[in-house]
């Protein structure tokens, strides 16, 4: 069974409400319609009148739970500025400035979810990553205990790993160039967290490096052990149901017979599940390695370590992927 097989009916029995943003993409509409028709999620779409009516040619809204949200003219509108202003009047902002900012559909919906007026938001198939991003944090911000927002690819594979696992959770391979000892910690509880609630069972976590256990020596060898010291301490203090290990090379978390060899005294005994890469460049190449070469589905970069689910997607992305990442979104809500 694929993901999304398993994903959709969680997200079916949750009867949650989600934002797309971008009513301006025929993509989004169309969507709109095949979330609601499977019954992922209530759906509310932001677009004004003149996008509606460029966007949905050949669309039939008709007995669908799919609401068209004008949202510059929105009754909630003043509402949602003055929790807006409240929210980062401390960073200077007005509400003559809030008023401007929420004209941007990404923060008028990333508002709504943090008001409880919905429960995740999809969006990215015309906005650009980092405003993406810049929004989410500005206005969802990150979850209890968590500083810094990141993100994974769920890789499901053609073929299992020797441990017999399908979905490998990548991370980070999109949102953090060069992170610090302690984003690599949060990085990692955060995708413990996910891997909870889309995958379910032990999270086997491995902290990549090109040495393992200091075969090799290096300060970007160092940051990894250290990262390694400090997630294990994190994951027993959170009672969290998670197996760390590092500093691995990716066939010692992975291979039984290598990590026998390599480091026999290793809890994950080869059959990591996680992989915490040390920078995005190592991440970014390694899933689209594992998916062109593997012939693995990538789905991602699912953000994470947000107060609430907020996802991006590819500018080329097709509507059958924007449900996708809708049914994610939905259960990532759960958590």
């Amino acid at each position: 069974m694929s993901l999304l097989e398993t994903l959709i009916p969680k997200a079916r029995a949750a009867h949650r409400t989600l934002v797309l943003a971008e009513g301006h993409d025929p993509r989004v509409m169309q969507a709109a319609v095949k979330i609601a028709q499977q019954g992922i999620a209530k759906v509310i779409v932001l677009a004004t009148p003149s996008e509606v009516h460029k966007s949905t040619a050949g669309v039939v809204f008709a007995g669908l739970p799919v609401t068209l949200l004008d949202y510059p003219h929105s009754p909630d509108f003043e509402r949602i500025a003055q929790a807006l202003f409240e929210l980062r009047k401390h960073k200077g902002l007005t509400i003559e400035k809030a008023r401007t900012l929420l004209l941007d559909r990404l923060y008028f919906g990333d508002m709504m979810v943090r008001l409880g007026m919905a429960d995740g938001l999809v969006a990215g198939s015309i906005a650009s990553t980092p405003d993406m991003v810049r929004a989410a944090f500005q206005c969802v911000g990150t979850a209890p205990g968590i500083k810094t927002g990141s993100s994974f690819f769920a890789m499901e594979l053609a073929k299992p790993t020797p441990a017999g696992d399908s979905i490998l959770l990548y991370a980070d391979c999109g949102v953090n160039p060069d992170p610090t000892v302690e984003q690599l910690v949060d990085i990692a509880v955060s995708t413990i967290a996910s891997h909870k609630v889309l995958v379910g069972g032990q999270a086997r976590v491995a902290l990549l490096s090109f040495s393992t256990r200091g075969s090799a020596q290096h300060p970007m060898v160092d940051k990894m052990i250290k990262a390694t010291e400090l997630t294990k301490k994190r994951v027993a203090e959170l009672g969290l149901n998670a197996v760390v290990d590092g500093e691995l090379q990716f066939d010692a978390a992975t291979v039984p017979g290598v990590a026998a060899k390599k480091c026999p005294d290793s809890p994950l005994k080869g059959a990591a599940n996680i992989f915490i890469f040390p920078d995005l460049q190592a991440g970014n190449i390694a899933y689209k390695i594992t998916e062109r070469l593997a012939g693995a589905i990538a789905y991602g970069p699912i953000l994470q370590g947000l107060a609430k689910p907020v996802n991006d997607l590819s500018r080329g992305c097709s509507a059958d992927d924007i449900v996708g990442v809708a049914a994610i979104t939905i259960c990532q809500s759960l958590g």
